[in-house]
């Protein structure tokens, strides 16, 4: 309906918005949920323009508004590939990569995804690509000095793998198609804010792409974002009552990581304008949990994306557990329907059957399935063992448990459900342990660290891990704790070495 240019406050509170035309929209709670449009700069080689993507205008009065409230701003940068038309590819030079047998589907509600699975293709860039691309360094905007915001560790361009990694003679590149009803095909891994021309070469001395055409050319863009510490647990801002903030605006990165945002300032906007208490997620409860807590304690200084490894408690955070850890609270919050709660619980009580199942069927030596058992596996099994021991045992598949279970539960047995219970009892004991490792994280910060560690030396420590050390330099263990992307499985090895060297 309109450009929003700027937030209207009264008291530290905010009271409504400010549209490009004029008009005022009086409102309790806002959430801004900007991408990459807050000041957005688009590069394509020399040209440079500003927008928000490609064909859709900047927010660059919001961008001033937030600014002159006082909130920390930095920049940042991110960057698409070319699209390309399919009808001009030859697809036979590409390894043909099909989606899953059967694709596990993002909602609990859903029992199986019927609509046709897309195949992409794998394929490799060439030295002759990489030696062209070398040769026209000064065309990129990110290597002539025209980009000033720092760019996602994990999704670099082409340009950057190139000079970064001179020892590869191929990068491999994702050939994804855009949907059923277009031919427009996602280069991904070929991310460039290189001239159009010369994408169209480069793209041309790819075998298989030798006669494709660029619909839309890839671009870097540079965006702001507002430092996320100024941001509560709920995602309001603790400047102002009332304004919200989600996804790239709090210096994050890809789709999941704005859509659980997102989320989560819907919601507790929609709890403040009720005058409920704010709802949250803690580190053992979510990825995102983990990435909230991440943001609003630790800010960033690149692109922030989630990975099982920011999370502590990763063995408990399961996508098939998913419904056991969230679906209260969605019922609490009016998000759940009554039909979904049914299913829920529904599938609550078939897990606990099945739970119960495992533990109660045993098998003794005087069995015939015992003897047989022990003859597949070639080990001793003891006087007797119970499904669930049997499950934990290298070797031992789902559908040998399936095949032990019960006449009345193995008839109808979803094969998820299945899964589901598996899960929980072979990760039993290490969830205890992973527990036990975490405790043992908090307890050290007092714990110095020698002025002369070298911590590249430090086995199981990853390049980007001792990067952040070393800038950082810390001297304590509680100090490296604090430091924006310690991993816990990083910081568990820091502690290892330096308890090791303590004792020495």
């Amino acid at each position: 309906q309109g450009k929003v240019v700027d937030v209207v406050v009264h008291a530290r509170e905010v009271v409504g918005v400010e549209l490009e035309d004029g008009r005022r929209f009086r409102t309790k709670a806002i959430v801004i949920a900007t991408g990459t449009f807050l000041n957005g700069l688009i590069h394509t080689g020399r040209r440079t323009y500003s927008g928000g993507r490609t064909g859709e205008p900047a927010a660059i009065e919001l961008a001033e508004s937030l600014k002159r409230l006082g909130f920390p701003v930095g920049r940042l940068k991110t960057g698409t590939p070319p699209r390309l038309d399919g009808r001009t590819i030859d697809w036979q030079a590409f390894e043909r990569q099909p989606g899953d047998r059967v694709p596990v589907p993002f909602s609990f509600s859903t029992d199986e995804i019927e609509q046709p699975q897309i195949d992409c293709y794998v394929g490799f860039t060439t030295e002759a690509l990489h030696n062209t691309i070398r040769a026209n360094l000064s065309e990129s905007p990110l290597y002539s000095g025209k980009i000033k915001g720092i760019g996602p560790r994990y999704c670099p361009s082409i340009e950057d793998k190139v000079v970064k990694f001179a020892e590869k003679s191929r990068h491999q590149l994702f050939l994804e198609p855009e949907g059923h009803d277009t031919n427009e095909i996602y280069l991904n891994g070929f991310s460039t804010s290189l001239p159009a021309e010369l994408q169209q070469d480069l793209v041309r001395m790819i075998p298989g792409l030798d006669e494709a055409r660029i619909i839309r050319p890839g671009y870097a863009i540079e965006y702001d974002f507002v430092d996320p510490r100024e941001l509560g647990p709920d995602l309001q801002t603790i400047r102002l009552t009332g304004l919200f903030h989600a996804g790239q605006i709090n210096g994050t990165t890809g789709y999941e990581e704005a859509a659980c945002q997102g989320l989560i300032a819907g919601i507790n906007a929609a709890l403040f304008t009720q005058g409920r208490d704010a709802f949250r997620l803690r580190r053992d409860e979510a990825y995102t949990g983990v990435l909230i807590e991440d943001l609003i304690k630790q800010g960033v200084d690149e692109p922030y994306r989630i990975f099982t490894s920011r999370a502590e408690y990763r063995l408990a955070l399961r996508y098939d557990n998913a419904d056991a850890r969230l679906e209260s609270y969605g019922r609490e919050l009016g998000l759940v329907g009554d039909s979904d709660w049914e299913r829920f619980n529904a599938r609550q009580s078939r897990l606990a059957a099945l739970g119960r199942a495992l533990d109660s069927t045993r098998f003794r030596r005087s069995d015939p399935t015992y003897a047989a058992l022990q003859a597949q596996l070639g080990v001793d099994l003891g006087d007797s063992i119970s499904l669930a021991q049997l499950s934990k045992r290298p070797g031992v598949a789902a559908d040998l448990i399936k095949s032990l279970l019960p006449a009345d539960l193995s008839g109808g047995l979803r094969s998820a459900d299945l899964d589901t219970v598996l899960a929980d009892t072979l990760y039993e004991g290490y969830l205890q342990s992973q527990k036990t490792t975490i405790d043992r994280l908090y307890q050290h910060d007092g714990l110095r660290i020698p002025d002369r560690i070298v911590f590249r030396e430090l086995s199981g420590l990853s390049n980007e891990i001792v990067e952040r050390l070393e800038r950082v330099k810390p001297g304590t263990f509680g100090e490296a704790r604090r430091i924006p992307g310690l991993t816990p499985g990083a910081l568990s090895t820091l502690l290892v070495h330096l308890s090791a060297h303590q004792s020495q």
